[in-house]
Formats: structure tokens, C-alpha cells, sequence
């Protein structure tokens, strides 16, 4: 049975994926077992000092977002950065096994013709090629391998965008995160702000937690005006069930709520390129904060207690939403990445150079926590997050 106060599982959405997991723990896990993505053996050419991974994601409900832009306004646009959230879920997963080069991306659009016309799928396609050339100008080897465009109106009222990257990499190239351990500091990178590399202030939203974010911001007049955005079985008093319009102005930013929504999910490889070239003998691990939230790091490592204690300042999208919903700490801190989205562990004596690194491309970092030896009899990992005076405890849910 859910927790009748998630609002998260009220709208048929699971943040810890433990149904999940209970079935893909027991597949085999490859070999690098634990590692962020699953890495297998070079099947394509056979060489046994390479590994293959092939990798899939999305940007989830946030075309949701870029659908009511576009209908609101006749502004195809936003699908751009809709384009740019389903290649960073997959890209900023990959960077935390230390894939930088050679990554090749197919995406997948599945849209319902007469809602998602020609001129939004234009955008989401030529967005997805430009943000891929970006990356080469900052030195990310992405590139694109086509895709598939399928006009799916039963299976759903707007679109969603998927995407799948594979790469081949070297064995002895891979960051393993089974070497998270006691004794590393845990170096946070923030998910807002606006980077050297972006062009745009971002909220730091990401692409994890926007069904939550969309109904419990937006108001009814959505609901009313695209019941096609819903899931008819959610109980009403979850949908759009928020006091703001996407125009409005979202408190403590400069931001309206919509483009706070629509804030493309920021990609940290440029910094994780140059980060790995400088500093990779220092760092045991990686964590891409993305479903989960803070608590994603809890399946990394072994035997390790992970703390949290020294958060970058809460941008103000995860405030409004908290504030709008009346969502309990526990599970903001469990749906959202609430300010920093890339995490680094590492050697205490590296995280200086790490921080600094991260703010020479305008990205705000710091240390936010540190690792010890777990204090659970079953030697299970576990997380401890402490903030504003409160303390919260998270276990591995089986």
C-alpha cells in the first residue's frame, strides 16, 4: 500500500522504484556490478580490455511542460529544451562511469500527430543535433545515430521523448562507484544558477519529480483546458492542484513558474571532462542526483553510512513546490535533487581543486557531506540528511 501522505505515489509515480528493483537486483549486473550504469563485456568486437554499455532514459512528463507552452503560446520552441532533458538523463548518467568520447545517441518520439504537429517535432529533432554539437565544442564525443518518430495518439495525448546512448570504452577507464568507501568527502555541484555553457538561467529542476512539480504548482484551469495532460484515474485533488499559471512569477526568483518548469535539465560533462582529465586518481565515485534525489547515492558502495549535511542553498522552484504542496521534508529530499544534481566522491585533500574546477564553468560547489562506516547490523548502506535542524534517515527499501 502507498503512504496515503506521498503525493508522488497518489499520481501512480514511484520514487524509490522498489517493486523496481526488486526485480532488475536479481538480473546480472554486469561486470563492473557496482557501478552507476550497467557496463558489460565488448560484445561488438570482442576485445577483453573494453567494455560496452548501452543506456536508456527520458525526459519523463517534462514534454508535458514544453506541450503546454506550446499550446498556450503556438511557440514549438520549448521542445528544444525537452530535447536537450531526455540526452542529459542519459549523458550525465554516463559520465559517472567516466564516458566522455565516443557516445553514440538514438532518441525516440512517441506522439499522439495531432497534438505534437510537424513544426514541434522539427524542434525537438534540430534541438537534439545542436545540443550534441555543443558537447563536441566542449570536447563531450556525443553524436547522433537517427532515431524513430512514432504517431502513438491511443497510447498517449501529447509525447514523450526517449533516448538511447551506447559507447565503447576502455576497462581500465571506468569509474566504478563499488570503491565509495568511509572516509571520502561527498562534493556537490549545483543544478541551478547559469553555467559558463548555458545560455540561460536554469531553476536546477532537472527531469526527475516534474509530476509532482506540474500538478502541485499549476492550477486547475490546466486541468480543465488539457485533461489529454492527466492520468484519468488520479483522484482530482491531485491534479493541478497548485495556485500559480505557468506566466506568473515564481517567489525569490527571476524566473515564472513556467520557464522555471521548462529549465532544461543542466548537463555537467563539460566540467566532467576536464574533471576526469585532471583529477580521476582521486575520485571513487559518482552520483547523477536523478530518481531518487538526494537519495540515490543509498545503492553505491558497501558498508557505507552516507551523510549529508551542508546543502547548497535551496533554489527556490524546490521552495515554491514544498511551500504549494505541503510535501514533508523526507520526500522533497527523496523526489527532488533540492540544489545540487552531480556528486563526487572523493579524497578529503582533492575536494578543493574539485570545487574550484567545477566554479571555473560558473558552477557553484562545495563539500555537502562525507562517508563513514555504516551503523546498521545488517552492514546495508544508508543515508542520514540533515537540514534546517532536521534529521532524516533513509534505508535501502527491499
Amino acid at each position: 500500500m502507498s503512504n496515503p501522505t506521498d503525493r508522488y505515489a497518489q499520481r501512480g509515480v514511484s520514487s524509490s522504484k522498489s517493486e523496481v528493483h526488486a526485480v532488475v537486483d536479481k538480473l546480472d549486473r554486469g561486470v563492473f556490478p557496482g557501478a552507476f550504469c550497467k557496463i558489460g563485456a565488448d560484445l561488438l568486437t570482442g576485445n577483453p580490455e573494453k567494455c560496452n554499455i548501452i543506456h536508456s532514459d527520458g525526459s519523463g512528463t517534462k514534454s508535458t511542460l514544453a506541450y503546454l507552452h506550446y499550446r498556450e503560446t503556438g511557440d514549438p520552441s520549448a521542445f528544444r529544451k525537452t530535447a536537450q532533458d531526455s540526452l542529459v538523463m542519459n549523458i550525465d548518467d554516463l559520465l559517472c562511469i567516466g564516458a566522455v568520447d565516443g557516445i553514440l545517441i538514438s532518441s525516440t518520439v512517441n506522439r499522439n500527430a495531432r497534438a505534437v504537429p510537424g513544426e514541434a517535432l522539427a524542434q525537438l529533432i534540430s534541438g537534439t543535433e545542436d545540443f550534441l554539437a555543443t558537447m563536441r565544442e566542449y570536447g563531450v564525443g556525443t553524436h547522433s545515430g537517427g532515431g524513430e518518430t512514432a504517431d502513438v495518439g491511443d497510447l498517449t495525448g501529447t509525447a514523450t521523448v526517449d533516448s538511447c546512448a551506447v559507447v565503447v570504452m576502455d576497462r581500465k577507464d571506468v569509474i566504478d562507484n563499488a570503491r565509495i568507501k568511509p572516509g571520502l568527502v561527498i562534493v556537490g555541484m549545483a543544478s541551478s544558477g547559469q553555467a559558463h555553457y548555458e545560455s540561460f538561467e536554469n531553476s536546477g529542476i532537472g527531469s526527475n519529480g516534474l509530476t509532482s512539480a506540474r500538478h502541485d504548482l499549476l492550477c486547475s484551469y490546466y486541468l480543465e483546458k488539457y485533461p489529454e495532460t492527466c492520468d484519468s484515474k488520479t483522484d482530482k485533488q491531485f491534479l493541478y492542484c497548485g495556485p500559480y499559471k505557468m506566466e506568473d512569477p515564481l517567489p525569490e526568483s527571476t524566473q515564472t513558474v513556467g520557464e522555471a518548469l521548462l529549465s532544461p535539465t543542466r548537463t555537467y560533462a563539460p566540467v566532467i571532462k576536464k574533471l576526469l582529465d585532471e583529477e580521476r586518481p582521486a575520485i571513487y565515485g559518482m552520483v547523477h542526483c536523478s530518481g531518487g534525489g538526494q537519495t540515490k547515492c543509498i545503492r553505491f558502495g558497501t558498508g557505507v553510512h552516507i551523510i549529508k549535511d551542508n546543502f547548497l542553498p535551496i533554489p527556490p522552484i524546490f521552495k515554491a513546490i514544498q511551500k504549494a504542496s505541503g510535501t514533508s521534508d523526507e520526500e522533497m529530499f527523496r523526489v527532488y535533487n533540492m540544489g545540487h544534481r552531480m556528486e563526487v566522491y572523493c579524497e578529503p585533500e582533492a575536494a578543493e581543486r574539485i570545487i574550484g574546477l567545477s566554479e571555473s564553468f560558473g558552477i557553484p560547489a562545495q563539500i555537502v557531506g562525507r562517508t563513514e562506516a555504516t551503523q546498521r547490523e545488517d552492514g546495508e548502506n544508508h543515508v542520514t540528511i540533515r537540514h534546517d535542524g532536521k534529521t532524516l534517515e533513509y534505508a535501502i527499501q527491499h
